[in-house]
């Protein structure tokens, strides 16, 4: 280290060992201790992950994964570059040194990079919780010269340190932002200020139980001119989405949802039935075609529906076709539709999910259909093909393995259709799919047939028996959705 940085960071070192810190006393020497081995960061990662629902989840895995890339690289690299010696204790005040010395060398502070690769990761997944941990993170990062331990300039080094493993990590996952749908093409749609025009249906029965209150009381408290109704197991969700649609059509407003997947999509038949944009409120348990509106929350929805901003999104449809020809009404689905074993692995997880979550049970249903199920044999645009399962998304996908993850697109005119083919080794086929990627071509349309009785089709994560045969297609830009921007 050079002779004047040296004697400047000695220099620091010393004012604040000699100088009195009353209030900081009893809470850094603790605080300091606390961050030991990452123990104070899983902890607040465990907080923000019970009460901050899917965003809070995702932002405490963010802050853990960055926080493990900085310690890797404080422990493998940053160490043995470097190897300084700890600051000499004699100006210390005893009050203020840690029971246990570190005995590794000083240069970075593990500590800070530790801290601030947490709360950097924290906040470029969420803002508002990443302003939460920060002040922590420097207090820690303080603790560090405050009990002796390091020199100011090893605090410096691993907070920079720090910044750049989160910066890493995101630019390896990027975050729900950096994959939001672009804001064209725009539609026209009424600014609802105070949610005034806007009516309201919430599926109570979507979705695991909430954490932070009931979503009927969090949407008339963000908009207290909506109409907002409560739908419980005993009613009828679409005769309620109906009645708020024909409501919001007298009215020039908008109809609302709040529910998962399968609630949007009979909520989006509706609404392009009466002709009236669609609000989407997150309510079910992994809420795709929201996630793609970068609505991640009950505020996001009611930013965009007071701001009036809105896109005009694809639909899919379905349509059955009968043995002379001719089609019958047809379906609509939002993300994606899949034949083979997926529909089946639905049902077996929505089956256990009530009794062991939706995680595990998703665990479970996947190995018990891996090992029960078999090929489906299926007509592919005229053509006979063994599948373990086909799916046709409602746009482009960015995918992990077979299955669609995100789309930046909502209104790209195309299908995205994913085929695992079966094969002599059909077990070890879809394993090997489920890491190497699927048979993948985007079309405008596609035609199923020879689909054999007992079939199940899964849209939008909502079972149903298939006809022998149907076409998919698109209608391109027909649905008016509420998007922030």
């Amino acid at each position: 280290m050079r002779p004047k940085l040296s004697a400047w960071d000695k220099e620091l070192f010393l004012r604040v060992a000699t100088r009195e810190w009353p209030a900081a006393e009893p809470v850094l020497p603790r605080l300091s201790r606390a961050a030991n081995h990452g123990a104070l960061w899983l902890g607040v990662a465990a907080g923000i992950a019970a009460v901050g629902g899917r965003p809070g989840r995702r932002a405490a895995l963010r802050g853990m994964g960055s926080l493990a890339l900085a310690s890797a690289v404080v422990n493998t690299v940053g160490k043995g570059a470097v190897r300084r010696a700890r600051p000499v204790l004699d100006s210390v005040p005893v009050i203020r040194r840690l029971s246990r010395q570190p005995g590794s060398t000083s240069f970075p502070s593990g500590h800070a990079a530790s801290a601030v690769a947490f709360a950097a990761g924290v906040a470029v997944e969420s803002p508002r919780w990443g302003a939460v941990v920060a002040p922590l993170a420097w207090s820690v990062a303080f603790s560090r010269v405050y009990t002796g331990v390091h020199y100011p300039s090893d605090v410096l080094a691993g907070m920079t340190l720090g910044a750049g493993a989160a910066l890493a990590v995101r630019g390896l996952v990027p975050t729900g932002q950096d994959l939001a749908v672009p804001p064209t093409p725009q539609a026209d749609a009424p600014a609802l200020p105070g949610g005034r025009g806007l009516y309201v249906v919430v599926n109570e029965v979507s979705g695991p139980p909430p954490l932070l209150g009931m979503p009927a009381d969090r949407l008339r408290a963000v908009l207290p001119e909506a109409v907002v109704e409560e739908c419980s197991e005993d009613d009828d969700l679409t005769e309620m989405l109906e009645k708020a649609a024909r409501q919001a059509a007298e009215a020039g407003g908008a109809l609302g949802v709040h529910g998962g997947d399968g609630s949007v999509r009979l909520a989006a038949e509706i609404a392009l039935r009466h002709r009236v944009p669609l609000m989407v409120s997150p309510g079910g348990t992994y809420n795709h075609f929201a996630m793609d509106l970068a609505i991640e929350s009950i505020d996001d929805a009611a930013r965009a529906v007071e701001a009036g901003t809105a896109i005009s999104a694809d639909v899919a449809r379905i349509t059955p076709v009968d043995a002379d020809g001719s089609a019958a009404r047809p379906s609509l689905f939002l993300n994606t539709f899949s034949i083979g074993v997926y529909p089946e692995l639905v049902r077996y997880r929505e089956r256990w999910s009530r009794r062991v979550g939706s995680w595990p049970a998703g665990i479970l249903a996947a190995v018990h259909v891996l090992r029960t199920s078999s090929p489906l044999d299926v007509d592919i645009n005229g053509r006979r093909h063994s599948v373990w399962m086909l799916f046709a998304g409602n746009g482009a996908y960015r995918s992990l393995g077979p299955a669609p993850v995100r789309r930046r697109n909502l209104a790209d005119g195309q299908l995205d259709v994913r085929m695992v083919p079966g094969s002599p080794y059909a077990r070890t086929r879809l394993l090997a799919a489920a890491v190497t990627g699927s048979t993948t071509a985007l079309l405008r349309r596609v035609r199923l047939g020879g689909i054999a009785p007992g079939t199940r089709l899964a849209t939008d994560g909502e079972v149903a028996p298939a006809p022998a045969e149907l076409l998919v297609d698109k209608v391109n830009e027909a649905l008016t959705v509420y998007r922030p921007m």
